[in-house]
């Protein structure tokens, strides 16, 4: 909301949440970039040890896909496709193999029929919308001086908030499904796996920081509609 970047109190309490992502940003891309020049002892890209994971887990119905873009990697449930960057799909890296077993722990995830994860696919839709409309309705409101318009904008702003906090336990669990594996299957010493975590610790800092800020601005916005007992 641009005319928030104004208030002096939406500065004060979002000022933790962008603390916390600029410091999750740096320490994702030197963390990942420290460890893509170490490569593993066992030689595997980042394409052969999400396969080799995948079969550990007897999933043999997910496409291992390349995906343009920097860290792009994704796992795409309705396609059954694990998208990796060119950067993981042929890399040696500790930093592939660690980002590619992650995006395998998702499809593991879905094979087995993990609940926070199909809960937050479910949720993806009323993201997409809500994440689009809400400032529109939020503009609206405070232009207008409209109560029911922000009240509006404000629950569906509260939609996206959710997603960003289901979110936290679907990537956390993929991660510990990636450093199990990496151990379990002997891709990675023990040494190399704890280099391997990092990465993927250092990613999942990311999640947290959007969950924050996230959390942090609708706290502002219910201020403005008086929940808190802000003036509107």
């Amino acid at each position: 909301m641009l005319w928030a970047l104004f208030d002096p109190l939406y500065i004060i309490i979002i000022a933790p949440g962008l603390a916390l992502s600029l410091y999750a940003t740096f320490r994702t891309k030197s963390t990942f970039s420290k460890y893509s020049k170490v490569g593993s002892r066992s030689g595997l890209t980042g394409a052969q040890a999400a396969e080799l994971m995948l079969k550990k887990q007897g999933v043999s119905d997910v496409r291992i896909e390349r995906s343009r873009g920097w860290l792009s990697d994704h796992y795409d449930p309705s396609k059954k496709a694990l998208r990796l960057s060119e950067d993981v799909y042929s890399s040696q890296s500790l930093s592939a193999i660690g980002v590619a077993c992650h995006e395998a722990g998702h499809a593991i995830q879905d094979a087995h029929n993990y609940g926070m994860l199909s809960l937050r696919t479910a949720l993806v839709p009323a993201t997409n919308f809500s994440s689009t409309f809400a400032y529109i309705l939020l503009i609206a409101g405070f232009l207008l001086h409209f109560t029911g318009l922000i009240f509006l904008g404000v629950c569906l702003f509260a939609i996206g908030v959710f997603f960003s906090l289901i979110t936290l336990p679907v990537e956390w669990d993929a991660s510990r499904r990636a450093k199990l594996a990496m151990d379990e299957v002997g891709m990675l010493s023990p040494e190399e796996n704890r280099h391997a975590s990092k990465v993927l610790n250092a990613a999942f800092m990311t999640y947290l920081a959007a969950a924050v800020t996230s959390v942090l601005t609708l706290v502002y916005y219910l201020i403005q509609l008086g929940v808190f007992g802000g003036d509107e």
